[in-house]
């Protein structure tokens, strides 16, 4: 698997699943989640709401990943996963790698080829950015899925780009 990384919006990528950071309620957020709802349209909340009437009630977990419709967006498939809120008195990246090798999981499963992944945990829930890079990377990496050839992360700033960037060639 080929992992590459692009500075721009998520929402713009033409791939097969577009990973969403979403909120457990599955119900739309801001930040990425924001985004992807109002570019992707009512569709995505459709299908979100079945799943959370059908199988999510209290909310999808932590690290759990599950795929809608990308409704209007250039892709097929949204993948949210719910990233953990950062916290300096408990070790979470358990968690944070989880969102990453679930959402490939759920990428095989659909027969993706290529999945657009934003820096799940960065934005509101405040995880830093150098060790979000490290543990993502290093998840994506470490995880083979027979369908996907291309991980790419999308980086919406310039400075969350070249910490990526510096990670991904400082870890080989």
């Amino acid at each position: 698997m080929e992992i590459v990384l692009v500075e721009g919006d998520i929402t713009e990528q033409r791939v097969d699943a577009i990973v969403n950071a979403a909120n457990s309620s599955l119900l739309g957020g801001g930040g990425v989640d924001g985004a992807i709802h109002r570019r992707g349209g009512p569709e995505i909340l459709e299908e979100c709401r079945e799943l959370r009437a059908s199988r999510y009630g209290g909310g999808l977990p932590t690290g759990q990943a599950v795929a809608t419709t990308a409704g209007r967006l250039p892709a097929r498939w949204v993948i949210h996963t719910v990233g953990p809120v950062y916290s300096r008195s408990e070790d979470r990246s358990h968690l944070l790698a989880s969102c990453y090798r679930e959402s490939l999981r759920v990428a095989d499963e659909l027969g993706a080829a290529t999945v657009a992944f934003p820096a799940v945990s960065t934005g509101v829930y405040r995880w830093p950015v150098e060790d979000a890079a490290r543990i993502a990377l290093s998840a994506v990496r470490g995880r083979t899925a027979a369908s996907v050839v291309e991980a790419r992360f999308v980086l919406f700033s310039s400075a969350a780009y070249a910490v990526f960037e510096r990670t991904l060639r400082d870890l080989g």
